[in-house]
Parts: structure tokens; C-alpha cells; sequence
């Protein structure tokens, strides 16, 4: 038997005479558009109380939205005991530090082992939620600070203060080359004209903001702090390599390891062996999604960024 949800959502002004499957793949970002479609073409989407069975249907801002829907066959997920490193925990919400390596959510070639599996294990209720209270994801080799809602109620509040920008998501990173100061990078990101699995700085992108500063130069790297303004797929990893600063290890959208002949033998090797993005996810600031009340997250960077930089601490 399918798992039945329910949901409703109020359409916010900057959505008025929006597409209604755009609108609703905006407002629950972690739900396909596919599913989304889907429900809209089976009947189980209202608008102000009448059904609409049309994708292109314009919504008009404070037009309240019932969805009524079975999640696809292939959105049922097993629960697998997976350890998740448990930063905090309410009735509201969880936050989890995700390891390098672990996908956030199952997709093709990957159905189960991610974080999605390891939550339902931890909280079954969470199978309620879009997504297991999924929020905002992480790339498979970053790692750092997730937020997970547990209520249907955290849930929204979530989501709408991540599209507001009122959750705070500071990253660390080491990048090739030497940067001469701070700034901020804002170019509309979409998918790649050329490699699909990818994207890029394109005219017809996405709006895509990231503000970063130097913490530490050396002789052809940099440690940097990023904030996000937007959340694009892969955005600090295309901004920093549209600035050819590419992120060091990124086996995506990197370049060409530094000449050896500036490098320590040391540090070279290590900068061969280093096969993910140096990126993580290290500070959360928001408020609460229920009490308002203000909370900071942050976690020390993953042993093998701490163990990069103490080499470049040698080799400068």
C-alpha cells in the first residue's frame, strides 16, 4: 500500500503568476518534479479548494495549496542503521554532521546506505516528512552541518526561512592559488551546455550569490570562509573555479595539480591522495523554527582537511 501525505502551503508574493509545478518545485525542494507532476496530473493538488490538473495553471500569491497524494513506488525508502553524528536533537529538529562520503539522499545508482536511509532508523516518524525532514543536502564528498525537520510544522518553517535567507550555511574550503582578499561572487549558475551531470556559470542560470574571506594564504593555496546567499547544486565548487580558484581535490570542476617544483614532496603526495572537494560545511545560524530562539552549529573541519593544512603549514 502506497504512504498517503498531506500538505499546505500559501503562496508567497515573490511566486504570484508563477507556473504551479515550478511553484510547488520551488516551495518542497525536496520532492522530484517529476512526483510533483505527477500529483498535479492525478488530481491530488488543489488551489483555494478547487482541483487543478494543469502544470501550467498560474498561481497568485496568498492562494492557499492542499496536496492530497501517494508518494511514488519508488519513494519508499527502507530505514538502515546507519551511525549519524548527532550535533542536536529537539522535538523540532535534528542537527547532523554528515561525513565525507555519505550520500544525502538515495537516486539512481545509489537506492539505499545514504543519510535518508540512516534517519528513518533513527526516527521512524520522519518517513511522514518529504524527504525524511530533509531541508537542505550536502554533495556526496562534502561534509558538515545538516538540518533536519521532525514535524510537518519545523518542516515549513525550514524551508521558508532558507528561501527568506535567514539560515546562515558557513562553509570552509582550501583552494588552489593565492588569493589577495575577500569578495563576493555573483553569478547565475545552471545545468552545463555541454556535460549534463554538471553545471556552470551560465546568462540564463539561476541567481547565485557567495561571499567569501581569506583565512590563511600560502605559497600557491588559500583557506577561505564562504557564505552562501543562494543555494545552488554544486555552487561554492562552480563560483570558486569560475574565479579559477578551483576547490583543491575536486575531481569535478578542478584543475591540474600546482607545478611540483614549489611544492614538498610531502605535500604533493598528499594533494594526490586528496580525491574529494576540500570543502565542509562548518557554522549554522538561524532561529528556531518553533520557539524563534537563536541557534549556532559549528564543528571542527574533518581530519583530512586538518591534516592538509597542517602540510601547508610546513611547506609555507
Amino acid at each position: 500500500m502506497l504512504k498517503k501525505i498531506s500538505l499546505q502551503l500559501i503562496i508567497p508574493a515573490n511566486l504570484h503568476r508563477q507556473r504551479l509545478d515550478k511553484t510547488l518545485a520551488l516551495l518542497l525542494p525536496n520532492y522530484s518534479r517529476t512526483q510533483i507532476q505527477a500529483w498535479i496530473s492525478r488530481g491530488s493538488v488543489s488551489v483555494d479548494q478547487q482541483i487543478i490538473s494543469e502544470n501550467r495553471y498560474k498561481i497568485a500569491e496568498n492562494q492557499v495549496i492542499h496536496i492530497e497524494a501517494n508518494l511514488l513506488e519508488n519513494e519508499h525508502w527502507q530505514a538502515q542503521e546507519i551511525p549519524l553524528d548527532i550535533i542536536f536533537e529537539d522535538d523540532a529538529l535534528l542537527i547532523i554532521n554528515k561525513p565525507a562520503g555519505l550520500i544525502v539522499h538515495p537516486g539512481a545508482g545509489n537506492p539505499d546506505h545514504t543519510l535518508l536511509n540512516a534517519l528513518l532508523h533513527h526516527a521512524p516518524s520522519l518517513a511522514e516528512l518529504p524527504r525524511a525532514g530533509i531541508v537542505h543536502r550536502l554533495d556526496k564528498d562534502t561534509a558538515g552541518l545538516l538540518i533536519i525537520a521532525k514535524t510537518v510544522n519545523s518542516y515549513h518553517a525550514l524551508i521558508e526561512a532558507l528561501q527568506m535567507r535567514k539560515i546562515h550555511r558557513i562553509y570552509r574550503a582550501i583552494v588552489k592559488g593565492v588569493m589577495t582578499g575577500g569578495g563576493k561572487i555573483d553569478a547565475p549558475i545552471g545545468r552545463h551546455p555541454k556535460h549534463r551531470t554538471q553545471m556552470a556559470v551560465h546568462p540564463q542560470g539561476k541567481p547565485a550569490v557567495t561571499d567569501y574571506h581569506v583565512l590563511k594564504r600560502f605559497p600557491m593555496h588559500t583557506f577561505i570562509e564562504l557564505k552562501l546567499e543562494s543555494g545552488r547544486t554544486h555552487q561554492i565548487r562552480v563560483h570558486m573555479t569560475h574565479i579559477h580558484h578551483p576547490l583543491v581535490g575536486d575531481p569535478v570542476y578542478g584543475k591540474r595539480l600546482n607545478s611540483p617544483g614549489k611544492l614538498s614532496p610531502e605535500l604533493m603526495q598528499a594533494l594526490q591522495n586528496f580525491k574529494r572537494q576540500a570543502l565542509h560545511a562548518t557554522r549554522l545560524e538561524f532561529s528556531h523554527p518553533m520557539t524563534e530562539a537563536p541557534l549556532q552549529f559549528e564543528v571542527i573541519l574533518p581530519k583530512d582537511m586538518q591534516d592538509l593544512l597542517t602540510l601547508l603549514e610546513r611547506n609555507n
